[in-house]
């Protein structure tokens, strides 16, 4: 079976000039031994003019995938000659058809139409020269195997023209999945650039911040200035673990097995941890938790994670010292994470930078809204809505969660 299939993968490599060259001489060597030996019936006996004829009756064909129309109707003219001279009637008729296949699968099909005229005419007037008395079953028979000979023709060109056209959408699907691609690349790109970016900023405020008042307090207060390194310490320590987290998803060859276990991402449980390393650093925040805390979206969590974390570094970076409250409420279809701030008059911070334009992207990945700006009263705020499903079995808006004032503080 192997070997089958190596030899007619061998022969589909042949060049198909070779092959109809190789078939048109076998074909008219053929066609002049059958005329020599056959000495039947009152033919005139080949000659040098019946060996001339019969080549160019057959030695066309080998042309037939160049010049089809062509070789056609020197096959065919050269057929009619050579019965018209009485020789043999019976030799030099499948020349014709094989061309006029050719013809039917490489032609327009007024081309083929014309074709199979000239051919029926070659085919019948071999039948009317003939000597067994039976030329009209002949013509008709003539007729028959043109007729079939250009249904195959047309057959062999729909398929042809079917594999064009499937080549053709195989090649544009494989161009579009290759943008696709790309373009999934660039997205995970500029998202991953987004969480470096919120990261990077959060964690090197704290840092800044925490390195500053140890180097003021180092010599005047040993044990604030320990403190302050000490979350220096934990901070980069979880600054770099992030990082890691975020990287190791891009990279191919991590060297960990399939089977490796990487940190979870952030979401709202780790909202507590992120708002007293915010404190450490010296800007005093309250959390209020409203509503019914539920499971949500993994990407909801990180999104809101991340309105949270943003607005409290433009707090750190911008506001040091300023009381904040960070309230997130759990409603009915949406979730709303507010942060505030009272500190000074200030312009609006990361207007054109990376900070609020990032959040603005990111909420607006789950269809959500941002709002941000300077409060009539003073201070700066930060709102996010996110929208939700629906909790199940309850279709109204959820109760409070210790059930007094609907407000949990911490």
């Amino acid at each position: 079976m192997r070997a089958w299939t190596a030899l007619v993968k061998r022969a589909g490599g042949v060049d198909p000039g070779l092959v109809d060259a190789v078939f048109a001489v076998a074909l008219t060597a053929i066609t002049l031994v059958w005329a020599a030996s056959d000495r039947s019936g009152t033919w005139r006996r080949p000659d040098a003019a019946a060996v001339l004829l019969t080549c160019a009756a057959n030695l066309p064909i080998a042309v037939r995938r160049i010049v089809p129309m062509t070789a056609l109707l020197v096959c065919s003219a050269a057929s009619i000659c050579h019965h018209a001279l009485g020789y043999q009637a019976d030799v030099n008729n499948f020349s014709s058809l094989f061309v006029l296949y050719s013809v039917a699968a490489l032609r327009p099909l007024p081309v083929m139409t014309a074709g199979a005229a000239v051919a029926t005419v070659a085919w019948w007037w071999a039948a009317a020269t003939a000597q067994d008395g039976m030329a009209l079953l002949n013509a008709l028979q003539g007729l028959a195997i043109v007729g079939i000979t250009c249904a195959l023709g047309l057959g062999t060109r729909r398929l042809a023209e079917r594999n064009r056209r499937l080549a053709e959408l195989t090649e544009r699907l494989r161009r579009e999945q290759e943008d696709r691609a790309r373009r999934a690349v660039t997205e995970e790109r500029v998202r991953v650039a987004g969480e470096l970016h919120d990261i990077v900023a959060h964690h090197m405020s704290v840092i800044s911040v925490q390195a500053g008042l140890a180097r003021y307090v180092f010599a005047s207060d040993p044990g604030t200035a320990r403190a302050a390194l000490a979350t220096v310490a934990d901070t980069s320590h979880e600054a770099l673990e992030e990082m890691r987290r975020l990287l190791a998803v891009l990279r191919l060859d991590h060297g960990r097995g399939d089977d490796a276990v990487y940190d979870p991402t952030p979401g709202l449980s780790q909202l507590g941890q992120l708002v007293d390393r915010v404190r450490t650093a010296g800007v005093p925040v309250e959390l209020e938790v409203t509503g019914s805390p539920r499971a949500l979206n993994p990407g909801v969590e990180l999104c809101a994670y991340r309105v949270v974390q943003e607005s409290l570094t433009n707090v750190i970076k911008h506001a040091l010292g300023a009381g904040a409250t960070v309230r997130l409420h759990y409603g009915g279809e949406e979730l709303r994470v507010t942060v505030t701030d009272d500190g000074p008059c200030r312009e609006t911070p990361g207007e054109d930078g990376h900070g609020l334009i990032g959040m603005r992207e990111r909420v607006r990945l789950y269809r959500g809204t941002v709002i941000s700006g300077r409060r009539p009263e003073g201070g700066f705020e930060v709102a996010a809505t996110l929208p939700l499903s629906p909790p199940k079995g309850e279709p109204g808006e959820p109760g409070p969660v210790d059930g007094s004032d609907g407000r949990g503080r911490q």
